[in-house]
């Protein structure tokens, strides 16, 4: 790869990129959904941008570091790197300069939400066009309305499908106004619970009757798909 740079400049940054290297739409594919999922590994994309194999998948993603586009970071131990948006890349794809905050306290749940949607998508081939994050929900929002949006909602036979993962208790109260939110926005909801004997579970199945079409899946089944 050449060791010559061009530099885009925003405000006081200046990153650089490499002079020469190409682009290809798969890449643009890859920015696109680093910039809409919370937490993206290695491993989740291989999958969301339709790679043959993990190994070409690295290689990639390793070249596009090295070009300038991308910043893998390890944040915890056991956990793996993440994949961000450099300053160009978040240029090329038109969204906000400025980067997400990563949440730490979040980040094994939002591992599991595209875990969730990889298994949904591998499971019930619900293309990744069809699905619609959390934050990109929130981008239709705006800033005054901060409503409950669920992990990310899909579309089939018609019908919009919400998906929760819902691995922490919250209060009953909380949970019982997402649910009914739920109801009243989505045809149908899954919920993505610990285990069957979980209060989360026990919580959903008191409201099963009340609000019809409420699936309950546990995480256990998600990773043993993975």
């Amino acid at each position: 790869m050449s060791s010559e740079h061009r530099s885009i400049r925003a405000g006081s940054k200046k990153e650089a990129v490499a002079i020469g290297f190409r682009l290809v739409d798969r890449d643009i594919d890859i920015f696109r959904e680093i910039e809409r999922w919370r937490v993206v590994t290695g491993k989740h994309i291989g999958v969301l941008a339709d790679f043959s194999g993990q190994r070409s998948c690295d290689r990639r993603l390793k070249k596009l570091i090295e070009a300038g586009y991308l910043e893998r970071k390890k944040i915890l131990y056991g956990v793996p790197g993440i994949y961000r948006l450099t300053h160009p890349a978040r240029i090329l794809i038109g969204v906000s300069e400025r980067q997400d905050r990563i949440r730490l306290e979040q980040i094994s749940h939002d591992i599991e939400v595209l875990n969730t949607a990889i298994w949904i998508h591998q499971s019930r081939a619900i293309p990744f066009s069809e699905m619609q994050t959390e934050k990109q929900l929130h981008s239709l929002d705006g800033f005054s309305n901060r409503r409950h949006r669920p992990d990310f909602i899909f579309a089939q036979d018609g019908k919009t499908i919400c998906v929760e993962v819902e691995l922490s208790l919250k209060s009953k109260e909380r949970l019982q106004k997402n649910i009914k939110l739920d109801f009243e926005t989505y045809d149908a909801q899954i919920w993505i619970v610990p285990d069957r004997h979980s209060k989360i579970t026990a919580i959903l199945q008191e409201n099963q009757n009340r609000y019809p079409g409420i699936e309950i899946i546990e995480i256990e089944e998600v990773k043993n798909h993975a």
